[in-house]
């Protein structure tokens, strides 16, 4: 028998051409369009570490991106500006960060599990009105706190940076115990149940279960306390009152004083290098940020 084989016409097996240009036309627009947004968004930065790099007569006359004359003496004067070296301030500021981490983590973690898992009497009155407080602006809470810490006399102690780390281990921060709250409300009471058929009470199953399954949370409230807490002025202007107790926004103010003998020069050159801790921090728990954006932290 013979079998005779009709050719066929080739069918297209892809997007037609004019779809292809229009799919193309759409991606290149879209990324002019992320380009033009990221360069207004980097101009402020590019041009505040040109700026740490020109002379203080450049600074005034030539308002561009690029030094027409690389100056790098910014820093060296910018570091040693005062009776105090500048990394002084540095660690000072990476002090303070780090224990309000520490402390924001610990304290609000612990108010979190008790409001999101724990039942005691006017639970929901109390998580209210810890809500509530974030309807009171900072400048309205400073002038009690100051006069409070003033008459415990920590204001100007021995260490004077109790006023702004103890709030911090008191669970203070209730846009972080509202963040965990809502994301221990995420993980399944039958792991609770089932913890305390293997007869743990509430600390077992804080310390086996809630503890491990919040790190995206924690990782979440350590970036933004220690972001929040280093670029923060106002607090620690009010508080700290010598010079060499002052931290890196305090700092940086010192260099334009009343006399109108400012040196632009060297304060964006510290400037450009304060952002540096801030970048450093974010880079290193980037991947947990994004893993805990990304997942409900329970893992299979």
């Amino acid at each position: 028998m013979t079998v005779t084989v009709t050719p066929t016409a080739d069918v297209p097996t892809g997007p037609a051409p004019s779809t292809r240009r229009r799919t193309g036309g759409r991606s290149v627009l879209r990324l002019l369009i992320l380009v033009a947004i990221v360069a207004v968004v980097l101009y402020p930065l590019i041009w505040m570490v040109g700026t740490s790099v020109k002379s203080q007569e450049e600074i005034v006359n030539n308002v561009g991106l690029l030094p027409e004359r690389f100056s790098p003496g910014n820093y060296t004067a910018g570091w040693s500006n005062f009776d105090v070296s500048f990394g002084r301030f540095f660690l000072n500021s990476a002090m303070v960060s780090l224990l309000t981490v520490v402390g924001n983590g610990l304290s609000c973690l612990l108010a979190a599990y008790a409001f999101a898992r724990l039942r005691f009497r006017l639970r929901g009155v109390w998580f209210a009105v810890m809500i509530g407080t974030l309807l009171l602006p900072q400048h309205v809470l400073i002038v009690p706190q100051y006069i409070l810490f003033r008459t415990l006399g920590l204001v100007g102690g021995e260490w004077p940076y109790l006023p702004l780390l103890v709030p911090q281990f008191l669970a203070t921060e209730a846009f972080f115990v509202f963040l965990m709250v809502q994301f221990m409300r995420g993980i399944p009471r039958e792991l609770d149940e089932a913890a305390r058929i293997d007869g743990a009470g509430p600390y077992g199953i804080f310390r086996h279960i809630i503890l491990p399954l919040s790190r995206p949370a924690l990782v979440t409230t350590a970036i933004f306390s220690f972001i929040w807490t280093w670029n923060d002025f106002f607090r620690q202007l009010v508080f700290l009152s010598q010079l060499q107790d002052y931290t890196v926004p305090v700092a940086l103010t010192l260099f334009i004083d009343s006399t109108s003998q400012s040196a632009v020069g060297p304060m964006f050159a510290m400037s450009v290098l304060s952002l540096l801790p801030v970048f450093l921090f974010f880079v290193a728990f980037q991947r947990m940020l994004v893993e805990g954006i990304n997942t409900s932290g329970i893992k299979g």
